[in-house]
């Protein structure tokens, strides 16, 4: 298993470009099992979770033509259902959590669909009552299984049909799933309570240029109307949102002057805003965003002076994939800020690793952490670590790069998860980084 060795201090300069959105890929690839005619992906991130994806659908019988690292061709003219009681569809689909995904466009065009238990980021409970919950109500049962890794859903005799539903939670796979196999439903289905991500947007965007009959798209409320097929595409895939937060994030700790190119600026929501608030200056220019070399960010209070809380929710709000970040740049600004992590209950225990790096933390329990800024007068240190999940992952990297010394950071096969030749990208500005 490789590390990154890492060292600290170094200040970086120049342009980066995000990769193709990571959470996008993973819905748009599954949609393409909705047809049997060729569906075209481009701007996808030549990253490990994705090409585990595009490697299930391969054993799964779809005809997969890659005609660079960023652009993909799939074509589903016909599944081999057997694959599914094999022993590779258990070691594959449970490497990452997207392949929960397969299961609505399976159910919606053969009638079975099979949802293997995930894998993924080890992050808290992600339970996947939504999913199921949602596609028994256009008509799906459970059947038994022998697999006990792999739920087995079946649709009646007729095929699925419409209903009106109110989730229970504004899911983004969840949601997802539902409507990819809500579009081949009879009839017309409506979604309450729907998650409306950017990614979602695009996963919609992508079925209408497919046949798709949908309204509502951007909004909690969904209407689809079921359409008998749907016909063959090509998308493109936005910026990661995700890595522009990073790389804003890694900005301000190294204290760099940094331009994002191409960060699709009008889907980021209240990301930029967010930084700002820990007095991260940026200026947008067309679609980049240049952050320029600050020795110095302050924190925002509340208008009645009382301390910064910085909490995820559901799209509008602020998404949890980014928490990770904004807890380490809080580490090195002035001021105080509480972490609140409402989603997840497991992903702040990485910062036993910062508190190492000599950051002044607080976990006050599983979802809050209580950050109290250096202000840079005690730069953190650097240690060797291990990368828990994804973002933790690149917020620990984030922090060895403004550490004083060196770091080692094991598992980096989590970051490659989600982050594509993030070691090559970042000596292109300058880091001192290299896989070991």
């Amino acid at each position: 298993m490789s590390s990154f060795r890492i060292k600290g201090g170094n200040k970086l300069s120049g342009v980066i470009v995000p990769q193709g959105a990571k959470n996008e890929a993973m819905q748009v690839i599954c949609a393409a099992l909705l047809t049997d005619e060729p569906v075209t992906i481009t701007n996808l991130p030549d990253i490990l979770d994705i090409n585990n994806l595009i490697e299930l659908l391969k054993g799964m019988g779809v005809e997969v033509r890659r005609t660079s690292k960023s652009e993909v061709t799939l074509q589903a003219k016909d599944i081999d259902h057997g694959y599914f009681d094999t022993e590779d569809f258990h070691e594959r689909a449970t490497r990452l959590r997207g392949s929960v995904m397969i299961l609505g466009p399976l159910l919606a065009r053969f009638g079975n669909g099979y949802m293997p238990r995930p894998g993924g980021d080890k992050i808290g409970r992600r339970r996947l009552d939504t999913h199921l919950i949602g596609l028994q109500s256009l008509g799906a049962t459970m059947e038994t299984t022998d697999m006990e890794y792999c739920y087995h859903l079946v649709a009646p005799e007729g095929g699925l049909r419409g209903a009106y539903m109110l989730l229970d939670e504004a899911s983004v796979t969840g949601t997802a799933n539902i409507v990819m196999a809500a579009v081949m439903a009879k009839g017309t289905t409506t979604i309450f309570n729907a998650a409306c991500e950017p990614y979602l947007v695009q996963l919609c965007r992508m079925l209408i240029t497919m046949g798709a009959k949908i309204d509502g798209v951007g909004s909690n409320l969904l209407r689809i109307t079921g359409v008998e097929r749907l016909h063959g595409t090509t998308h493109r895939l936005l910026a990661d949102m995700i890595e522009v937060g990073s790389f804003i994030g890694l900005a301000a700790m190294t204290g760099s002057d940094i331009t994002i190119k191409d960060a699709g600026i009008q889907d980021l929501g209240i990301i930029p805003n967010t930084f700002k608030k820990l007095g991260v200056k940026m200026e947008f220019i067309g679609d980049d965003i240049h952050i320029p070399a600050q020795q110095h960010y302050e924190v925002d209070t509340f208008l009645d002076g009382s301390i910064l809380t910085i909490a995820d929710a559901p799209w509008p709000g602020f998404t949890p994939d980014l928490i990770s970040i904004v807890l380490v740049v809080a580490t090195q600004a002035k001021g105080t800020v509480l972490i609140h992590q409402k989603m997840f209950e497991s992903r702040l225990f990485f910062v036993d690793k910062l508190i190492d790096m000599g950051a002044q933390i607080i976990l006050c329990d599983p979802h809050r952490a209580n950050v109290i800024g250096l202000d840079r007068s005690h730069q953190l240190k650097g240690v060797r670590m291990a990368s828990p999940d994804i973002r933790a992952g690149v917020a620990l990297l984030i922090a060895a790069l403004s550490a004083n010394g060196t770091s080692i950071i094991d598992n980096i096969d989590q970051i490659d998860r989600g982050y594509q030749d993030i070691d090559e990208r970042l000596r292109q500005l300058g880091a001192d980084i290299e896989r070991i």
